[in-house]
């Protein structure tokens, strides 16, 4: 099992970024919430979907993280320079938490879901949590929950009851200037 943070220091492609992280409890996300922004890199990054490429990484992109307290999911707003969305990354996790340093950090369960700006949806890397299962890298436990985490956001999403859609395009537009939170 691998653990990402949410600062991303350990990304070579990119060579300048701003990381800002602040904790919320309102009556609509409790959690931490972190905007990654992308100065400098040293090539875009690009990822295909179905028939087409997105480039989700570049000059200008900012990534809009949430880290909902006691959930499985961890959910990712990425924007381009112009801050539209390119996609929702909602990646599962076994477990979730923070480094002395105020960093957020999750526990990846390898199986994601994917939607485009488009409303197109994909669910990923069932393969990885499969081969996870068979290294004994995770238990049994840890893959129902993978699976059992990833089917309630894909009922959520096609109920459209999946809040970070709406929450993700208020934040990002009230709650951040110039990848900095705004003073309140």
């Amino acid at each position: 099992m691998k653990r990402k943070f949410g600062d991303r220091a350990n990304w070579r492609r990119i060579t300048r970024r701003h990381f800002a992280c602040r904790y919320v409890e309102t009556r609509e996300f409790s959690g931490y919430i972190t905007l990654y922004t992308i100065y400098g890199l040293k090539e875009p990054l690009w990822k295909s979907y179905g028939r087409h490429t997105y480039r989700i990484a570049d000059k200008g992109y900012s990534w809009l993280q949430y880290f909902p307290k006691d959930s499985h999911y961890i959910v990712t707003a990425m924007f381009d320079e112009r801050q539209n969305i390119v996609q929702w990354y909602i990646d599962t996790c076994k477990v979730q938490g923070v480094t002395d340093q105020g960093v957020p950090w999750f526990d990846d369960l390898y199986l994601d879901v994917v939607v485009l700006w488009n409303g197109e949806v994909f669910l990923l890397d069932e393969d990885e949590l499969e081969e996870a299962l068979e290294r004994e890298d995770i238990t049994d436990s840890d893959y129902q929950l993978a699976w059992s985490t990833a089917n309630s956001i894909l009922r959520a999403i096609d109920a459209h009851a999946f809040p970070y859609f709406s929450l993700s395009l208020k934040h990002r537009a009230e709650l951040f200037h110039h990848g900095e939170f705004r003073r309140k």
